[in-house]
């Protein structure tokens, strides 16, 4: 099941987010750590509803942000649509217990139906140069790389900026 999150279901990301974290480190993937992702963040995605979760089993086991808000990060970017009427996805999560398992595409799924619903004229994202598996997922998806950008916090490896026009 996929629902708006709420301020309870922070202990519960912040586990899940940490594990995921040491997963990705054991991979050889710098993507997340002691900066990012925060529950500051997270507690912000929640006030403005833009945080879902997903639950197998009564059990949080996803996350993903559905956004208007554009980072100053990607101002640069030269984006296939104008800069008026765009989602943006962040901070997409699968447990490690359960990845491999089709969820981090269902949650994809939700975001791409929530914004043809909505009437949006395209999807942005970013993902991490070092992380292929995920490129490999947008690119699949229909996704163009379009540039990088970069948060220094996180590591000094780029993140690929991705467009999916609807």
């Amino acid at each position: 099941m996929i629902r708006l999150g709420n301020l309870d279901d922070i202990d519960a990301i912040m586990h899940m987010t940490k594990a995921c974290a040491k997963v990705m480190i054991s991979n050889g993937i710098y993507q997340w750590n002691e900066h990012y992702p925060n529950s500051t963040a997270f507690i912000n995605d929640i006030k403005r509803k833009e945080l879902y979760v997903l639950e197998i089993d009564d059990k949080l086991s996803g996350t993903i942000v559905i956004s208007t808000f554009m980072d100053d990060e990607y101002i640069p970017i030269k984006w296939l649509t104008k800069n008026e009427n765009n989602i943006y996805i962040h901070r997409l999560a699968i447990h490690p217990n359960v990845q491999g398992e089709g969820y981090a595409r269902k949650l994809m799924d939700f975001a791409e139906q929530y914004a043809i619903d909505n009437n949006y004229g395209s999807i942005r994202l970013d993902t991490f140069s070092q992380n292929k598996r995920n490129q490999k997922f947008y690119e699949l998806r229909g996704y163009n790389r379009l540039g990088d950008i970069y948060f220094p916090k996180q590591s000094d490896f780029p993140f690929h900026c991705y467009e999916l026009v609807l």
